[in-house]
């Protein structure tokens, strides 16, 4: 992910989320480098950002942080492929966990997450505001 891509990725990040993070915390994002890994999903044929990962790798620990895939392109296994692509590198790298938070209503994630192995850790009361929802806090072993 680069500064030039943050129109499309707020976009997706709009329509994606109730309570979506602003430009400057892209922006961190991409200047924070030591930990912060920003990659955008573009289309092949069209060279448009469609989707986007963003997580940190702190040592042995990779914290997904936000991923989101333009509406048009849902369902399509792309956001599938992003993680599963996230997670092999990270086994590749000797991580040893992967976790992140989700809404309890978002089906759609929670399905694909459990999918590739996520399993409950805990949750994280009135963690999300608009409209206001504990987060599940979901994690994958590597080890």
């Amino acid at each position: 992910m680069r500064e030039e891509d943050l129109p499309e990725v707020l976009s997706i990040e709009n329509c994606s989320f109730p309570n979506p993070w602003r430009d400057l915390t892209f922006l961190g994002e991409i200047r924070n480098q030591s930990i912060s890994f920003p990659l955008v999903v573009v289309h092949s044929l069209h060279k448009r950002v469609i989707g986007y990962i963003i997580f940190w790798k702190i040592f042995e620990d990779v914290q997904i942080n936000n991923i989101a895939v333009h509406p048009d392109y849902r369902r399509l296994g792309i956001g599938r492929a992003v993680l599963e692509g996230i997670i092999e590198q990270m086994r590749k790298e000797s991580a040893k966990n992967i976790t992140l938070e989700v809404r309890p209503s978002n089906v759609a994630a929670l399905t694909l997450y459990k999918k590739l192995g996520f399993r409950p850790l805990s949750i994280r009361k009135g963690y999300y505001t608009n409209p206001d929802e504990d987060a599940l806090v979901l994690v994958l072993r590597l080890n």
